[in-house]
């Protein structure tokens, strides 16, 4: 079984075409995608997805702010959106729904605010608290998470104390970094700054304790041929491919 997150950047807009055909290659099962948008390339994008028989969906990207950025997830099998008092309440920017896979697993999807906004501490604690007290089996946390390891998970610095203390939170409460547990400390960058060219891995995938003996491989794809230090074709991040056995 196959899942692919991917922050399409800004809704995919004259890339969505090439992005939905690097998607259906990939052939996922499910597929989350951040920077989704209720706009007509992001539209045109879900329903290539619908075509390739990811035809249950469900999106943040609705209502009056159904432009802005937010999270779609498409899955070849019946989901149903879950929502819960302890989940983080920032618009738009996480998603939890129940998969009815042969083997059925939570998935949920996220997008980090940046530290300028103010707002990611408030985000990381109400994701703690979710997980804390977790109660419905196997699961998966996808994300753009705008976080990562100083050194191992960067070119620059840039992430301090907050971040490792979040991750090193989630470790304990059980929830691998599913690229860590595969590859140890091998660097991958999934994101560079326009300005400065360097990388980061900002795209995770986390797997709870009931999750992680199904896990066999995790790679990143940038979905295309990418210049040296330069801005890519389909998005400026690479997408995700976690692969688990059924």
């Amino acid at each position: 079984m196959r899942i692919v997150f991917w922050n399409i950047c800004a809704g995919g807009g004259l890339r969505a075409q090439r992005i939905a055909g690097r998607l259906v290659t990939w052939a996922p099962d499910v597929a989350a995608l951040c920077e989704f948008r209720g706009t007509p390339p992001s539209l045109a994008l879900s329903a290539a997805l619908a075509d390739a028989g990811l035809v249950h969906q469900c999106t943040t990207a609705t209502g009056p702010s159904r432009g802005a950025n937010g999270l779609l997830l498409a899955s070849r099998w019946p989901l149903r959106r879950v929502r819960g008092r302890a989940e983080p309440a920032e618009p738009g920017r996480w998603l939890l729904a129940e998969i009815a896979a042969p083997s059925p697993f939570t998935t949920g999807v996220m997008h980090v605010p940046n530290r300028v906004t103010g707002r990611k501490d408030a985000f990381y604690a109400e994701v703690l608290a979710m997980i804390r007290h977790w109660r419905r089996g196997p699961a998966v946390l996808l994300g753009d998470t705008n976080s990562g390891r100083p050194d191992v998970d960067e070119e620059a610095p840039v992430f301090g104390p907050r971040e490792v203390a979040w991750l090193d939170a989630i470790e304990r409460l059980g929830w691998a970094d599913a690229f860590r547990a595969l590859h140890g400390r091998a660097r991958a960058y999934t994101w560079y700054s326009p300005n400065g060219r360097n990388g980061f891995r900002l795209d995770q995938a986390f797997l709870n304790r009931a999750l992680q003996p199904r896990l066999k491989s995790l790679a990143y794809d940038w979905g295309g041929r990418r210049r040296a230090g330069a801005r890519l074709a389909l998005s400026d991040h690479a997408a995700l491919l976690l692969d688990l056995s059924d």
